[in-house]
């Protein structure tokens, strides 16, 4: 009885745990950006009649090292001008970002920032 319990507990632990990993972050490389202007709005209307807009952002972001690499990423929102992000890539993917302080960017891309 208290292997079946333990192997239960186990089993629970193991999917919680891997229901809450984000796949988009998880071992990918970051790189860090300032947001500028919208390079453009994608909108698609949906079949009840509701209209989603994307904003496209292409820039150049730097990794931790300080070397440029450009990039393409969309926003379900308008970012805030001036923030600086933290991009998840995987190759020259962008999979997702967080919003970071200026503290938070490595002086190597700071200073090319």
């Amino acid at each position: 009885m208290k292997k079946i319990i333990g192997f239960t507990l186990a089993f629970v632990l193991v999917t919680v745990g891997l229901i809450n990993i984000d796949w988009h972050r998880l071992g990918k490389e970051n790189a860090y950006v300032q947001v500028g202007d919208v390079t453009n709005v994608e909108e698609t209307t949906l079949d009840s009649g509701e209209v989603v807009r994307r904003y496209v952002y292409e820039t150049e972001a730097y990794t931790n090292d300080g070397e440029a690499r450009d990039v393409t990423f969309t926003a379900a929102k308008e970012l805030r001008q001036g923030a600086f992000l933290m991009l998840y890539m995987k190759g020259e993917a962008v999979t997702s970002y967080d919003e970071v302080e200026a503290s938070d960017v490595p002086e190597a891309a700071r200073e090319k920032l």
